[in-house]
């Protein structure tokens, strides 16, 4: 089955496959300028020229917990620092204090998730460490944009920092030629075709500004996500303090001891949670109905 403009492949279910197809759909929509007119955001000079749209920094550091009988799950992009890589991988607590980790395209991954069910996601930290702690990056490699500025504290620094930052780096060039945009945009896919497009639709509406509202009506018209999801009727809950600091880590193993802090609904009601600094900003969904009728969709 194919949807929308672009012809993304989909599932019965109406999830996205994760296959070569799609990925060099995705990576041309996210730096298409037509479905957008233009509006890409705000970036400096040549961040647009091989990178993709403002949202998409936003977007790739949303993750989702999964929640079984036993255990939670934490389900999002980590980084592969041997190789500075981007991968979606699933996480959860096994032995005290340890964290365990699996690929969540591998049969492992699979696995863990077989039993569990999706009870929410978590909104990506604009403040914090990023991913790829070890991580130096060369001046010339993301638009003079560099990973390391972006590793802050985690308590009392409200610095520009943390994952969404950090794939603000990365997305800004998103060729081939680019393995770690091209991982993150992989790992990205991934995500989607498992959690689907409500995903991307809460992710991409936590801000009404940085022509948010115009990206998400091009990736309904695109076929990225479906019109019923992009106008989920949810509104966010506000991360607790204990828990943000915890977030803004950017590890699984303190984002999963932030996850037990957490209140979860029973399934198949799901929650989003945000950090308190841009909770106000959320599109509810009379705001989304207003935008896609705007844009005749």
């Amino acid at each position: 089955m194919q949807r929308g403009s672009y012809g993304f492949e989909v599932r019965e279910s109406d999830r996205l496959l994760d296959n070569e197809s799609n990925i060099e759909r995705v990576r041309t929509l996210f730096r298409d300028d037509a479905i957008i007119s233009g509006k890409w955001g705000p970036g400096n000079p040549g961040d647009f020229d091989n990178g993709g749209w403002h949202s998409l920094c936003h977007l790739a550091a949303v993750s989702a917990v999964f929640k079984s009988a036993s255990k939670f799950y934490w389900v999002g992009i980590t980084h592969a620092g041997s190789v500075d890589r981007y991968q979606a991988t699933v996480s959860f607590l096994g032995a005290p204090e340890h964290e365990e980790r699996a690929d969540l395209g591998s049969e492992a991954g699979r696995g863990l998730l077989a039993n569990a069910e999706l009870v929410g996601c978590v909104e990506g930290a604009s403040e914090g460490h990023i991913l790829a702690k070890s991580v130096i990056d060369p001046p010339d490699r993301f638009n003079g944009w560099m990973r390391q500025d972006f590793d802050r504290p985690a308590e009392r620094d409200k610095k520009e920092g943390g994952t969404v930052w950090e794939h603000w780096c990365t997305t800004r060039d998103l060729r081939t030629s680019q393995p770690v945009g091209d991982s993150l945009l992989r790992a990205y896919l991934r995500l989607v075709s498992v959690l689907g497009g409500e995903y991307v639709a809460l992710g991409i509406r936590g801000r009404r500004k940085y022509n948010h509202p115009d990206q998400l009506c091009a990736l309904v018209i695109a076929g990225f996500l479906t019109r019923d999801e992009a106008v989920v009727d949810l509104r966010p809950l506000e991360i607790p303090l204990t828990a943000q600091r915890l977030f803004k880590e950017a590890r699984p193993l303190d984002s999963l001891r932030a996850v037990e802090r957490l209140s979860w609904p029973t399934p198949p009601v799901r929650c989003y949670y945000m950090f308190k600094r841009a909770i106000k900003q959320f599109s509810d969904r009379a705001a989304v109905e207003a935008d896609l009728r705007a844009a005749g969709i």
